[in-house]
């Protein structure tokens, strides 16, 4: 079984310059799917033919690690996180060819990713892309201290995953364009449990104390960045010939919900970090906030001269594999599932604004102007008998059947 696996691996990253062979990756995957089968040989194969000098070898050895890892056992990635270091490929160079100088470029920014990818499994013993979604899943159910150290190892992985940053003309042979493929597939369950750690991480911010509302507010204006980046990769998968109904859609988050995070903590900071109890009043406003929602069913691999169809995410690179989510809890979504993966139904924010106030040192409550939105007031002075004034929101989550939000970036 060794040297057929060996064989295969070989066979996987030979120097012809087009994507590894589907019977190849389909033998690996069978090996490493069988109970009790060692992957470390296979990794050390695979590593071995990833310190060739040729772009070609280097790149299809990235890609062969990669399908591995999204299709394979679980072992497989688990193995590769066990060791001390994985790619040191950060000053390859082709020489070679003139192809090699921007495909080693690629394959420097891919082999970070792998690197991260890997990296981000040895911190929190899982694989994010692979973990159940939903109102019920790993990053919905998770409480404040985990979520805090968990989201910012999803922020480097998907740093990384967009720092690939190709543009559809550099996306030139196979080769390229599998590993894209494999991106872009990473790309979409990388970001909903991204995106559902930011709606946990919201739902209990006004619960938090001052140090974790602040780590909060840092890490959810990373993420409207990397949302910003995101529409731009997935842009480039449109142009690149992904068909647009495989594309999610990406809303736009209300700039006063920035504000009220940054007026919550600045609340805190005026009472020395101890929570006030609030009085609530009947809410004003209701905005609804669809971050993220997509129809997504799976993607194919662009051939030479052809159109991405949807029929699965590696096209001829793999068969029908499933994606290796866990399965959608039924109370999540009531719309059918698509052949190969549905990232639940698109994620509603209910933000219920309520006019709060907190007060210090028992002073008497300001009276509130009927239809009036307040504002936050000055900072106290020390002993003063003041009222601070300003909006809670109380934020809800749902999971809600597919459709398109009322407002949508559009990919022109």
């Amino acid at each position: 079984m060794g040297s057929s696996v060996s064989k295969a691996a070989l066979g996987a990253t030979t120097d012809e310059p087009m994507e590894p062979e589907p019977k190849h990756l389909a033998s690996l995957l069978q090996y490493i799917n069988q109970t009790n089968m060692s992957v470390e040989h296979l990794a050390n194969v695979l590593s071995e033919k990833a310190r060739s000098s040729s772009w070609v070898v280097v790149f299809k050895a990235l890609v062969t690690i990669h399908h591995l890892m999204v299709n394979g056992n679980e072992r497989f990635i688990q193995h590769l996180a066990s060791r001390s270091s994985l790619f040191t490929l950060h000053n390859f160079l082709d020489k070679s060819v003139i192809e090699g100088y921007t495909m080693s470029t690629f394959i420097r920014r891919y082999s970070r990713y792998l690197n991260e990818k890997s990296l981000a499994y040895r911190m929190i013993s899982s694989d994010i892309t692979k973990i159940k979604r939903g109102t019920h899943g790993v990053m919905r159910t998770m409480n404040t201290n985990e979520l805090l150290n968990t989201l910012p190892v999803i922020q480097t992985q998907f740093d990384a995953l967009l720092n690939f940053n190709a543009n559809p003309d550099q996306l030139t042979n196979g080769i390229i364009q599998s590993a894209f493929i494999l991106l872009f597939k990473d790309s979409l369950r990388l970001f909903s449990a991204y995106n559902e750690g930011i709606l946990n991480l919201l739902d209990n911010y006004f619960n938090m104390r001052k140090n974790q509302c602040k780590e909060s507010l840092d890490i959810y204006i990373k993420f409207l960045g990397r949302t910003a980046k995101l529409t731009e990769f997935l842009k480039v998968a449109e142009e690149f010939g992904v068909e647009r109904k495989d594309i999610p859609y990406l809303s736009q988050v209300p700039h006063s919900l920035i504000e009220a995070l940054k007026q919550h903590l600045a609340s805190l900071e005026l009472k020395n970090d101890i929570l006030s109890p609030y009085r609530l009043f009947c809410p004003h406003n209701l905005l609804q906030l669809p971050l993220f929602s997509q129809a997504c069913k799976s993607v194919g691999d662009k051939q030479q001269g052809e159109k991405v169809t949807a029929n699965n995410l590696d096209g001829s690179l793999v068969g029908n594999h499933t994606f290796g989510e866990s399965p959608i809890n039924e109370i999540d979504t009531k719309e059918p599932q698509p052949s190969e993966v549905n990232m639940s139904g698109e994620i509603k924010w209910e933000l219920n604004t309520y006019t709060c106030i907190s007060t210090i040192w028992n002073s008497k409550p300001i009276p509130l102007v009927p239809g009036m939105v307040p504002t936050p007031m000055e900072s106290p002075p020390i002993m003063s008998s003041r009222s601070i004034i300003y909006t809670k929101y109380d934020l809800k989550t749902s999971n809600l059947p597919i459709r398109r939000p009322g407002y949508q970036m559009q990919f022109k």
